[in-house]
């Protein structure tokens, strides 16, 4: 339309034909910006869905992954370099999504600026060719084809050094999540100095690598810059020469000019989005890598039997286990028979193998040898959620969710109030559950909350406590949950706890001894292995035992 109202000013036409021609432009431009608005907006909230329903599924994937792969470092690693990767620099499927919108937008771009160019040679051909404006064309096209070449080897040198960048960073990332300078550790050590000394380092690293960088960027594009600047010369003399000779009117310069350099612009832009895609290939790779890590966990078919009496025989015959990349067993041999409402204590020091004992006993590990039966079936038949739902477990390291408290203590969206507020109550946790102001609804923490109620560790494994019964599985097991507390309120909740669990069958972990002397019988670990099995009396008259060593070293606490 520009074009169109220089060639009518120039010929002199009537000035209510330049009054529609720039009616028809204004208005023509409105309704366009208009249109642009909707549909940008429509597109911005279909791109904002896609990226939380992608952010959505990811979160899927890991939640739905075997507990051993959740544990595995090399999968750790692998979605840590997935999120940092796309928080960095943007890498993997938000660049992918970004590159073909860039794709398409300059696709459409181009096949309207190629419409304009035949347009233009159609008319050029009404006059006779000259050496000069075939030369000229020539030397467009050569420049142009130089431009669009050096532009893709540019960009993709310049993708290697930028992404040495990303490199660094995280580095920089794993830094400061290995070091919290706010912690204090730091502050009564003064450790602030290294810290610091590591921080600089990395920024040094930082720095020095983008200014690199950015010197080779400026070195790589000045030969795709001059040869740019000479096709665009060579488009505006083909133009202006061909105008001179009546090929086109004076207002076309406008168009042609504009129309030829956007080619120009859009074939570069083409190929360097293209290379776009072929340097964040190994992001891609890294992030489909992950969705495609199987489970081979097997799940079991067997339905679980819904025993009234809940008898449920336990029998662990000859188990061994090592964690991945390991090559030591963190439980070793272990046999044991555990039968319907009985107590078993398990107890060592740390690193002993208690937790993993229980973590085998829950199928979130399968042994590396040996077998483990319920009811004389090995339990990888069982259906696994089935099986999961016949244990409930308080672990010593407690997640509750920033949810109201009825969520927490049910794990459901709905709850029987009277029978959570009982248990909240039998479990200690009736006091501080007087003072909340919504009772059952008082949303715990303030993450997406002002009103939200902080508690504290020991309230959170009241909590955690009262959610275990709730779920009233035949076994309820306490792996150390009250380590934060002092060994005497330990002792207590134990024992108020072993009369509220009734019938169902109940093991206790600790490390520290006052869960034993109410059960049947204690499993004592050391380096893996069960040492001794017996009852509290049992095991304290062998005064070369490992029980009475740890029990003698306690007692103080129990006497």
């Amino acid at each position: 339309m520009s074009a169109e109202i220089v060639t009518a000013l120039y010929e002199g036409r009537e000035k209510r034909e330049l009054y529609l021609l720039v009616a028809v432009t204004l208005f023509g431009n409105l309704f366009a910006q208009i249109l642009q608005a909707i549909l940008g907006r429509s597109a911005e909230r279909a791109l904002e869905e896609l990226h939380d329903r992608e952010a959505a599924q990811f979160y899927r994937k890991t939640l739905s992954l075997d507990y051993d792969k959740m544990e595995n470092p090399d999968i750790r690693h692998l979605r840590r370099k997935v999120r940092e990767n796309a928080q960095i620099n943007n890498y993997g499927v938000e660049n992918m999504r970004y590159t073909v919108l860039n794709v398409m937008s300059g696709g459409v771009n181009l096949a309207f600026s190629l419409i304009i160019l035949v347009e233009m040679i159609s008319l050029m051909t009404t006059i006779p060719m000259r050496f000069t404006g075939l030369l000229l064309i020539m030397a467009m096209i050569g420049f142009g084809a130089l431009t669009v070449v050096l532009n893709f080897r540019s960009n993709r040198k310049s993708s290697a050094n930028w992404d040495k960048i990303g490199d660094i960073m995280l580095k920089e990332n794993k830094l400061a999540r290995g070091y919290s300078t706010d912690g204090m550790d730091n502050r009564i050590y003064r450790q602030q100095h290294f810290i610091t000394r590591l921080y600089d380092k990395f920024n040094k690293d930082h720095l020095r690598a983008f200014s690199e960088a950015s010197q080779k960027d400026f070195t790589l594009k000045i030969p795709v810059t001059l040869m740019s600047t000479l096709s665009e010369a060579c488009t505006y003399l083909i133009v202006c020469l061909y105008c001179t000779m009546g090929a086109f009117p004076v207002g076309s310069v406008i168009k042609y000019i504009g129309y030829l350099g956007r080619i120009m612009s859009n074939v570069v832009n083409l190929f360097f989005h293209v290379g776009s895609f072929r340097g964040n290939e190994r992001f891609l790779e890294a992030y489909l890598e992950y969705f495609v890590i199987r489970n081979d966990m097997y799940q079991g078919s067997l339905a679980v039997e819904k025993r009234s009496d809940k008898r449920f025989d336990i029998e662990f015959k000859n188990v061994s286990f090592k964690y991945a990349g390991s090559d030591t067993y963190a439980v070793k041999n272990v046999s044991l028979n555990l039968k319907v409402g009985e107590r078993l204590a398990v107890v060592g020091m740390n690193g002993s193998g208690k937790t993993t004992f229980i973590k085998l006993l829950c199928r979130l590990y399968d042994p590396t040898e040996g077998e483990i039966l319920m009811n004389d079936f090995n339990i990888r038949k069982y259906d696994y959620h089935q099986y999961l739902d016949i244990f409930s477990v308080v672990f010593q390291d407690i997640h509750l969710l920033a949810m109201p408290l009825g969520n927490n203590v049910t794990s459901s969206d709905t709850w029987d109030t009277e029978k959570a507020e009982r248990l909240l109550e039998e479990v200690g946790f009736g006091e501080r559950y007087g003072e909340m102001p919504q009772k059952l609804e008082t949303p715990l923490y303030k993450n997406f909350d002002e009103d939200g109620v902080n508690v504290s560790g020991g309230e959170a494994q009241k909590i955690a406590l009262a959610r275990a019964l709730y779920r009233d599985a035949p076994f309820i097991i306490l792996d150390e949950p009250t380590a934060a507390l002092d060994p005497i309120a330990e002792a207590e909740i134990y024992s108020k706890f072993d009369g509220i669990v009734g019938d169902k069958t109940a093991i206790y972990i600790s490390h520290r001894l006052s869960s034993c002397r109410f059960c049947d019988k204690i499993a004592v670990f050391d380096k893996g292995e069960i040492v001794q099995l017996g009852t509290h009396e049992e095991l304290l008259a062998d005064e070369k035992g490992k029980y009475h060593e740890l029990w003698h070293a306690q007692a103080q606490y129990y006497t």
